[in-house]
């Protein structure tokens, strides 16, 4: 009976003995799992000059667009360097020593780019034209939109970002609450009456249409343009006090380059006080709204500034409620 009890004794203190060993063999398969570098996809990304594939989520990021800059402030994403002048006040913490300066909207620092050591960089419409040599020292993403569809295009870049960094449900919000806001501004502007937008800089006016790059007023916001056939490039066509008051617009929405580039020269509010203008419906009506010109100018395309405009826009109707 004795050894009968020791046998099984001893039987079940083997099997805990392998169970145990089991358990800590499994515990150092676990363990070396979870130190392992996880294996990353590739990334293939379309953009406007192309395909870029990137190795793995970008660390080191240098951003010459402040749409996209934006964008990824929004989203969370840490960057390396940034355009060092004109930098929006909402951007003001990119000033920082913290942030390697790489150049201008226009012009890139080579040097300071090379130094930097980047995994990715970011050109938009005006660094455009640089992307071909930026992209033999890194690679690089050209984000420009579409002038022609400016806001699904912004949209898509903004998804773009988020697909990179890993961010997808983080763009979808801010999306979902930029599509609400403009939902918003085309219900309001059913039966707001016709738009003019001007930009003013040195003293001179051009107007934009639908097809230019602050078309989005009309097609997105859906303000019916005071004058059809505008030209369509980047700088708008030139209009003089005599076309305004011929189109007599029932909105005219101004942005002044000069404040946007920091540059002195006539307010936009004094330029327009004149006697034609002011024969308007717009002017009569007190329906003239200073667009915010970093937001409309400088900015462009991000979600931000996007939202900031509609949200500019509403406003400007609620007003006259």
């Amino acid at each position: 009976m004795i050894g009968t009890i020791q046998r099984r004794t001893w039987t079940n203190e083997r099997g805990i003995s392998a169970l145990l060993a089991a358990a800590t063999l499994i515990g150092l398969l676990v363990l070396a799992v979870g130190s392992a570098p996880a294996r990353a996809e590739p990334i293939v990304v379309e953009h406007a000059q192309g395909e870029t594939t990137l190795a793995a989520i970008p660390k080191r990021v240098l951003v010459l667009d402040f749409a996209s800059l934006e964008t990824l402030d929004a989203i969370g994403v840490e960057v390396t360097g940034v355009v060092g002048a004109l930098l929006p006040e909402h951007l003001s913490k990119y000033k920082a020593d913290a942030y390697v300066k790489i150049g201008t909207l226009f012009e890139p620092d080579y040097e300071a780019i090379h130094a930097a050591k980047p995994d990715l960089i970011i050109v938009s419409a005006r660094s455009a034209p640089k992307y071909g040599e930026l992209s033999k020292i890194a690679p690089a993403i050209d984000l420009s939109t579409n002038d022609n569809d400016h806001l699904q295009s912004s949209i898509e870049r903004a998804k773009t970002l988020g697909r990179i960094f890993g961010k997808e449900a983080e763009v979808e919000a801010l999306v979902a609450k930029l599509e609400a806001a403009i939902a918003g501004v085309r219900k309001q502007s059913e039966n707001a009456g016709k738009g003019l937008i001007i930009l003013t800089t040195g003293g001179k006016m051009s107007a934009y249409g639908p097809s230019s790059r602050f078309g989005a007023l009309h097609r997105d916001f859906g303000i019916p343009p005071a004058v059809e056939g505008l030209d369509t490039a980047i700088h708008g066509q030139g209009v003089s006090f005599e076309l305004i008051l011929k189109s007599n617009p029932d909105w005219l929405f101004v942005v002044d380059r000069d404040v946007a580039v920091g540059r002195g020269g006539q307010p936009a509010a004094e330029l327009l006080d004149n006697p034609l203008v002011a024969r308007t419906a717009a002017w009569q009506k007190g329906q003239v709204v200073y667009l915010d010109p970093v937001r409309w100018y400088l900015v462009g395309g991000g979600l931000i500034s996007l939202q900031a405009c509609a949200d500019q826009i509403a406003a400007a109707f609620q007003g006259k409620r």
